[in-house]
């Protein structure tokens, strides 16, 4: 992730035509990678193809098969606790149903923390796994050690207001860590809420953000986005020659995801992408190392 060290130069004031308007964006240098020129090994959810997703499991399986940077999904439950889990509701990879039978609602919004500790987030996978818990946020961020970067999603589900808020306040209440992680550049926020983004933003600014996008950005997207992010992060099928040069050119880092193939593991590095999101991060590192 690294963003400082990659953002050396001096910040560059881009004027770009967007809807017949001239924006004056300012931008740090992008695309300059680290001291070996490659992207990052960013492991999704964890090492999520080897061990249970979002799970201390997962984020302790990446630091040891080389990562850079681990990311997590972030959600809120009913009592306000910050934990790491994709899915908005519990069913695919707990056992919430057989613990909690008789539940209207197996939303996560709709359970608190002390209920999630009942259940057992890593049988679903294998049984080598089992009793593996679903993690605070708190948790998942000590498990990372000082060495692993993190890249936190916001996960916002339906109903979901004010997550951006509560994932800054979150943050600010793990002792030291904002302080450590700003100097080090070692955390970004993203999600595919730009909104709630945002919102984060605004109450951290000194902490990098990144925009998810599920479609190809526009260039009015990206120019927007140039005002007050970091990162455009988006899929990796979406992505070729032309978008990451945009993206660079704008001042930007991007992050490709989630790219599990060989194949398309080396187009991407081909493509001189920031980093790239794997559920295989030690596919990706013996690549980069052989390459």
């Amino acid at each position: 992730m690294r963003l400082s060290a990659r953002s050396a130069r001096p910040a560059l004031v881009i004027s770009l035509l967007v809807a017949g308007l001239t924006a004056p964006i300012a931008t740090a240098a992008a695309g300059e990678k680290g001291d070996s020129g490659q992207p990052d090994v960013i492991a999704h959810r964890g090492s999520s193809g080897v061990a249970p997703e979002n799970t201390l499991a997962a984020i302790t399986t990446a630091r040891a098969q080389g990562a850079d940077s681990v990311e997590v999904d972030v959600q809120r439950t009913a009592d306000g606790e910050l934990v790491l889990l994709h899915d908005c509701t519990l069913e695919r990879t707990t056992d919430v149903e057989e613990v909690f039978p008789d539940r209207e609602s197996y939303a996560l919004s709709d359970f608190t923390a002390d209920e999630l500790t009942r259940l057992d987030a890593g049988s679903w996978l294998s049984p080598e796994f089992e009793g593996e818990p679903i993690p605070t946020l708190r948790e998942g961020i000590r498990a990372l050690g000082p060495r692993t970067d993190l890249l936190l999603e916001v996960k916002v589900c339906e109903g979901e207001e004010g997550l951006g808020q509560a994932v800054a306040d979150g943050l600010r209440e793990i002792p030291g860590y904002l302080r450590r992680a700003v100097a080090t550049d070692s955390l970004v926020v993203q999600s595919f809420d730009h909104d709630e983004t945002r919102e984060f933003h605004t109450e951290l600014p000194r902490v990098p953000v990144g925009l998810l996008f599920s479609a190809r950005p526009t260039d009015a997207e990206l120019a927007e986005a140039a005002t007050w992010a970091q990162q455009a992060n988006p899929r990796y099928t979406l992505t070729d020659q032309a978008l990451v040069d945009q993206v660079h050119a704008l001042g930007l880092e991007i992050n490709v995801w989630t790219v599990n193939a060989e194949s398309d593991m080396r187009a991407a590095v081909e493509l001189g992408v920031d980093g790239v999101i794997t559920d295989y991060p030690q596919v990706l590192r013996e690549i980069l190392r052989t390459s």
